[in-house]
């Protein structure tokens, strides 16, 4: 849903949305089902907002074992569009600034607001459980699921010398 930042006024506007079709381009997180959008468009102090909640689920890898993880999100967010860019040059730029996002052609993509919000949203590790063991790092076996009995007292001939040095 592409909105133009001039049907943007001071009273808000409801705009409620269903997304089918937002790609993360990411190896380990994907988008599992449909994300909805409920939220307003609003014009404050001459400037476009976009605020609502976003919700859905994405399923995401365990950093451990790399198994899928189904994560739900919900999401509150206030996105602030303007159509001139940030100050050039000297001048100081102002913190309120920085929460502002510069629209070249007037127009603002929502597909691709809430899909920022969602990769915003993502932690950084993701684990399927509190105590997951991962994979074995000689086999590369899940450690959560059998018990792969690799030998690790074998010393790695690169580190050999320096057992000798205590």
């Amino acid at each position: 849903m592409i909105i133009e930042l001039t049907s943007i006024v001071e009273r808000p506007v409801s705009v409620n949305e269903t997304f089918s079709d937002i790609d993360l381009e990411l190896d380990d997180a994907s988008i599992v089902g449909d994300v909805s959008f409920a939220g307003e468009k609003v014009r404050i102090d001459g400037k476009a907002h976009i605020r609502g909640n976003v919700k859905g689920e994405v399923e995401i890898a365990c950093t451990r074992c790399t198994t899928a993880v189904l994560r739900p999100f919900d999401i509150e967010f206030d996105d602030v569009f303007v159509n001139e860019p940030l100050k050039d040059g000297e001048e100081a730029v102002e913190e309120v600034d920085l929460d502002e996002s510069y629209v070249e052609n007037g127009e603002v993509d929502l597909s691709e607001v809430v899909r920022e919000q969602i990769l915003l949203d993502l932690p950084e590790q993701v684990y399927c459980s509190d105590g997951c063991k991962g994979l074995c790092p000689k086999c590369g076996s899940n450690l959560n699921l059998i018990d792969c009995n690799c030998n690790f007292n074998e010393i790695d001939p690169r580190w050999a010398a320096l057992k000798g040095l205590n």
